[in-house]
């Protein structure tokens, strides 16, 4: 079955650095896009990052352009998400999923434990 495993986070001042990894299996890792998804207190959870299976196509929501970076490495099953300069309003539970390209919506209904990232002013 479909098994989710992010893990990186953690709290960090305003302007830090963090890296997000996932570790995804289940499913033929490099045959999918991936996406990292976010959900604050009491707030939908939202895409902010996508990579498409061929590693090169992404997609950043605009709120974290220019100062995250997602990345894949499919002999490792495992996406990352590099997060610089963080700001207060980044803090969140960060998750994982499959993810269908062309539509960007996560593919299937499972979902990991996510990671808690906390950004302290």
């Amino acid at each position: 079955q479909v098994q989710l495993v992010e893990s990186g986070g953690g709290l960090v001042q305003a302007g830090g650095s963090l890296r997000l990894s996932c570790t995804a299996s289940g499913r033929t890792f490099s045959n999918y896009a991936m996406g990292w998804f976010r959900q604050a207190p009491g707030k939908e959870r939202v895409l902010v990052a996508a990579i498409h299976y061929n590693g090169r196509n992404t997609y950043y929501a605009d709120s974290v352009k220019g100062r995250f970076t997602i990345s894949r490495d499919n002999a490792k099953n495992t996406v990352y998400l590099q997060m610089n300069s963080l700001k207060p309003e980044d803090t969140a539970v960060y998750y994982c999923n499959y993810l269908n390209y062309g539509v960007m919506v996560p593919v299937g209904d499972y979902w990991g434990q996510g990671t808690q990232v906390t950004v302290s002013t």
